[in-house]
């Protein structure tokens, strides 16, 4: 069955000129790209798209990280999206990250670990609609 899932190219790897690669390994997994923008988020969007972090001591640091320069926002359509996007992305900790992930590949630690995804399908149906509206989705 056909399912959505939310993603970000984070800041670092858009600063390091990743991002064209990321999407290219993307659609080489065979995701559709049903929603893409670049923008950078404003510390009010952060704080609120990180909400569920709020209590936990990496917050502010998650927060900081995520405004200091542009990301790219994705929605991702794939059989069994949100299972393949976590896959491809690789493990939080990239030294931790098996070998052709998007972490191994292109991270620069734990905390500038290059993509985000959501984690199920609940946490995909808030953070879609974070950024996308519906007449923004293919």
């Amino acid at each position: 069955m056909s399912q959505r899932t939310f993603g970000i190219i984070k800041p670092d790897a858009v600063a390091n000129g990743k991002a064209g690669a990321i999407l290219a390994a993307i659609e080489e997994n065979g995701f559709q790209i049903v929603g893409l923008r670049k923008t950078r988020l404003s510390q009010e969007q952060a704080e609120a798209f990180y909400a569920v972090h709020k209590e936990r001591p990496f917050y502010a640091g998650l927060v900081k990280f995520m405004t200091e320069g542009p990301v790219v926002v994705m929605a991702l359509e794939k059989e069994n999206a949100i299972l393949a996007w976590r896959e491809l992305m690789g493990a939080t900790n990239p030294e931790k990250a098996a070998d052709g992930t998007l972490r191994k590949r292109f991270a620069e630690n734990i905390e500038r670990n290059a993509v985000h995804g959501s984690d199920a399908p609940e946490t995909a149906a808030q953070e879609i609609p974070f950024f996308f509206t519906g007449s923004d989705l293919l």
